[in-house]
């Protein structure tokens, strides 16, 4: 019996909630089963995740599989938790180690090569993973929208396999680049 947690996080308009992902590794016949009110782009997340396990050279476990995205009463919706659902599945089978996980939260869909795809909501999740003292890994294409959130420490993966090489050492992973959000002077509309 195997166990990990990944941290992740949902999009609830501009909030971005806590998501626990649990996965529990068990004997029985190879399944892969996904509860905690998870749409259907949730549940398509098993394909994703194995063949981009597979494509970046991992094992994918031919065991019990379960997936809980905690809370439950939260609804799951986009492929937002797949990084953290593949993170979650090496941790439980041995392949990562747990604890390297701890410090972190994951945002990012995968294809099937293992390449990181963009979701939305980065900025709320950036917020929130600031105040919660993480570090928060994003895809490029949430790189910009992340990089406003000004006292978070968001970093850039662009492939499963180079998020899984940062976790031992972050300085593998590049950190977001600021960009300068000072407003623009206005128009003078006295006349």
């Amino acid at each position: 019996m195997s166990l990990a947690l990944v941290y992740s996080r949902a999009r609830a308009g501009v909030d971005a909630p806590l998501v626990r992902v649990e996965v529990h590794l068990s004997g029985g016949l190879p399944v892969t089963q996904i509860v905690g009110l998870a749409e259907a782009s949730v549940r398509e997340s098993r394909e994703r995740v194995r063949a981009a396990l597979l494509c970046a050279r991992f094992d994918f476990p031919q065991r019990r599989i379960t997936l809980n995205l905690a809370p439950a009463d939260l609804p799951k919706e986009g492929g937002r938790y797949d990084l953290a659902i593949a993170l979650g599945i090496l941790a439980a089978s041995g392949q990562v180690e747990p604890q390297s996980l701890l410090g972190y939260e994951f945002l990012g869909e995968l294809g099937l090569t293992g390449e990181l795809r963009p979701v939305s909501g980065a900025l709320p999740a950036a917020i929130a993973a600031a105040e919660a003292g993480r570090i928060l890994v994003v895809p490029p294409g949430n790189a910009a929208e992340a990089a406003l959130a000004e006292h978070a420490d968001v970093r850039v993966a662009r492939t499963l396999l180079e998020c899984c090489a940062g976790l031992g050492n972050p300085r593998l992973l590049p950190p977001v680049q600021r960009v300068d959000t000072t407003p623009l002077p206005l128009p003078d509309l006295a006349d």
